[in-house]
């Protein structure tokens, strides 16, 4: 892969990078303003919106996923790596690409998953929140978990060509 093709490459992570911080950003003023409503609408009239809460729920799952998939992209997601500590330096790289590997294979079963799940939802699914199909609130699930397995599979990507770099230095 040339520097130019690189350059782009990481043109487009960004942009990706921006919607998703967008979107997720969106989704945090929609669900603190609701929110908000909510408490004031019970408290001066002892009423609320029917529909909020579920929204609001839905809002959570939305951002919860797409957040999951935001801290994979940034190194941040929770991982157990108390193994890298233990071993040599040598070794370390073998263990992420190992890592990285799994983890884009996981999730890729989690797509599969997903898709199986929303196959179902649209076969057999009710009326959801404001009449749309249940399986529009549940488009989340495949789209995370997809974001999820490319970001851990571009991180398999550059570990792999770190690795070649790392090959051709020392043969030199």
């Amino acid at each position: 892969m040339n520097s130019e093709t690189t350059a782009e490459a990481g043109k487009i992570l960004r942009l990706l990078n921006g919607i998703e911080e967008t979107i997720l950003c969106l989704l945090l003023i929609a669900m603190m303003s609701l929110s908000c409503l909510q408490i004031a609408l019970r408290s001066l009239f002892s009423s609320g919106l029917l529909w909020a809460d579920p929204l609001i729920q839905q809002l959570v799952l939305w951002s919860g996923l797409l957040g999951a998939a935001m801290a994979t992209a940034r190194g941040k997601h929770i991982a157990l790596d108390l193994v890298t500590y233990l071993v040599p330096k040598r070794i370390q790289p073998w263990i992420f690409m190992f890592s990285h590997l799994l983890s884009a294979l996981t999730a890729a079963a989690l797509v599969y998953a997903a898709c199986v799940f929303l196959n179902n939802e649209i076969t057999y699914g009710s009326p959801g929140l404001f009449s749309l199909p249940s399986w529009v609130w549940n488009l989340v699930f495949p789209l995370a978990f997809a974001m999820i397995a490319l970001r851990y599979a571009i991180a398999l990507y550059q570990d792999i060509g770190a690795g070649i770099k790392r090959h051709r230095k020392d043969r030199q």
